[in-house]
């Protein structure tokens, strides 16, 4: 019980993440086009290669689904990591795909747009609806439901694809950012235990621009590959600030 709470206290936590993927869900497919269709005809395989970058290609680092599932731990993923990871992501590709996720906001201290939210949302939802369809139509034995219901199916599944190959695709644009294939600096390799989205305590800031009209200076730390600009940082602090972006609290009125 006590642990539950601890993980729960933790989660609750990282809803103060500020930072904000390099590309959104509605933007990836123009961000990287070969990329998303890729993603979209051989998931598995995408997702296997970007959990094996998340981990800086150290599969020493693997755990089953990043440490976020029961079984995470207890697979024997110390003696085969790329076996085991070949399995989760033919196995359990949703939770693949999540705890890859998990990790790069973790890494990053990364929030999820609304927008992104709703996207995600209304794939689990219509995936929800979809199997009470089939549910019913079994019950009921109607012919009519029935074929609404593999129609309903369908157009979930191609959703379900859909969202899962721009999440992937954002992943990828996130990771070649870090590793400085969009022109930055690389970022330094973090420590083992900062690829676990429950146990670490909350990051730090990693370089990356803040939500909009968050009321706080953005001073991220030194180290990540982000060179300062000429005549800073002033004394006492990091990098300068995003263009732009308010360097006091919200008006009073």
């Amino acid at each position: 019980m006590a642990r539950s709470q601890d993980k729960l206290e933790k989660m609750q936590l990282r809803q103060s993440y500020r930072n904000l993927w390099h590309s959104d869900l509605m933007s990836t497919v123009s961000s990287d086009t070969p990329y998303c269709f890729f993603s979209c005809l051989c998931g598995p395989c995408v997702s296997y290669l970007l959990r094996k970058r998340a981990l800086y290609n150290d599969m020493s680092r693997y755990t089953c689904c990043g440490g976020y599932m029961p079984c995470s731990g207890r697979c024997g993923e110390s003696k085969c990591p790329q076996f085991c990871l070949a399995t989760e992501v033919c196995l359990c590709f949703g939770n693949s795909v999540a705890s890859t996720r998990f990790m790069l906001q973790d890494e990053f201290n990364i929030h999820t747009t609304k927008c992104d939210n709703c996207i995600i949302g209304f794939m689990f939802c219509i995936n929800q609806i979809a199997c009470i369809f089939s549910l019913v139509a079994c019950i009921v034995g109607s012919d009519e439901l029935s074929e609404a219901s593999q129609i309903l199916s369908c157009l979930a599944d191609m959703v379900y694809c859909t969202v899962c190959a721009c999440m992937q695709t954002q992943h990828k644009i996130e990771m070649d950012k870090r590793d400085g294939v969009l022109g930055s600096q690389p970022m330094s390799v973090p420590p083992a235990q900062q690829m676990s989205r429950i146990d670490q305590p909350v990051p730090p800031y990693a370089g990356y621009p803040p939500a909009t009209g968050y009321p706080q200076p953005y001073y991220p730390q030194t180290g990540h590959g982000y060179p300062p600009a000429p005549g800073y940082p002033p004394p006492g602090h990091g990098y300068p600030p995003a263009p732009g972006y308010p360097t006091t609290g919200y008006p009073s009125k």
